[in-house]
């Protein structure tokens, strides 16, 4: 069974990449650095770990799978197309877009977009944050994680575990106390111990996906974070609080491409080869009101 090793990047497209550059610079205090007509946010040594392109909409393109070697990625390459999922291989334009060796790209059985690539091509050059955050958890376990909508959900999540190999890191079915249809959110990991780099949730989203993760290395880092979303007047999509599942101490807040970013500290390392199915019945321990975000 193939073995992902990382969400290496994800994909936003913008239709004010001027806006995204102010955002990433002065709220997340990423480098945004120029890249063809979008930007490169770079988040640690690698070139990106969030691309922003140029587009007609507001929204989240892609998320991008990296694998060990050229070998894992031709057999994840056949799983894919074994499971009915058609794959384009990519070319040279965006192999150098993308800074990999080699690139396909294919849909879910949801419809969401991903990319899967190896062999990083582009640079190392230290990061350095335009406001002094002293670095991102990234490395091994990639540039955090994404949360896509995922309908219809049993193939979606059969496709990702069945298939792709992630394991089950957590299962949170919400059952809403008025008797109405329930939502289903289940967490997944790769080998590299992240507690998940996807979740896969029961629900459409417009924006294609309904949030992604980036960690500092300190609780400071997130007040701090926390300041500058409110100096700027960045919507707030959830308030500060610690999820039951990963134990990420985090607060919410919307992105120019209409989908969430969650900005946390803490979350937990699983041991991939034994780490157990959890079942949690509260997405938080405390706080994490999410009703500010339909305010």
């Amino acid at each position: 069974m193939p073995q992902v090793s990382q969400l290496a990047y994800v994909v936003a497209e913008s239709t004010d990449i001027p806006r995204w550059r102010a955002y990433a610079e002065q709220v997340l205090g990423m480098q945004a650095l120029d890249d063809g007509d979008g930007l490169a946010l770079k988040m640690d040594e690698r070139d990106f770990r969030i691309s922003v392109v140029a587009g007609d909409e507001d929204r989240y393109f892609a998320s991008g799978w990296e694998v060990a070697d050229a070998a894992a990625f031709e057999e994840t390459i056949a799983v894919i197309e074994a499971a009915g999922q058609p794959v384009e291989r990519g070319d040279a334009a965006l192999k150098q877009a993308r800074r990999v060796s080699d690139i396909a790209t294919f849909r879910d059985p949801a419809g969401n977009r991903h990319e899967l690539g190896h062999g990083y091509t582009g640079g190392s050059e230290a990061f350095v944050s335009p406001i002094g955050v002293p670095a991102f958890k990234t490395g091994k376990y990639g540039m955090g994680h994404t949360v896509l909508p995922a309908l219809p959900f049993d193939e979606t999540r059969a496709f990702f575990v069945e298939r792709l190999g992630f394991g089950v890191s957590d299962e949170f079915n919400f059952q809403p106390p008025d008797g109405s249809p329930g939502m289903r959110i289940h967490f997944l990991h790769c080998i590299n111990g992240r507690h998940h780099s996807l979740a896969l949730a029961e629900m459409p989203n417009p924006a294609g996906c309904v949030h992604i993760m980036v960690e500092v290395e300190s609780m400071t880092e997130v007040g701090r974070a926390h300041d500058r979303m409110q100096a700027f007047d960045v919507k707030l999509m959830a308030t500060l609080g610690q999820h039951t599942n990963d134990k990420m101490t985090s607060f919410y807040m919307m992105t120019p491409s209409n989908f969430a970013l969650e900005f946390g500290w803490g979350g937990e390392i699983v041991d991939p080869g034994r780490h157990e199915t959890t079942h949690t019945e509260s997405v938080s321990i405390w706080g994490h009101d999410f009703s500010v975000g339909f305010q």
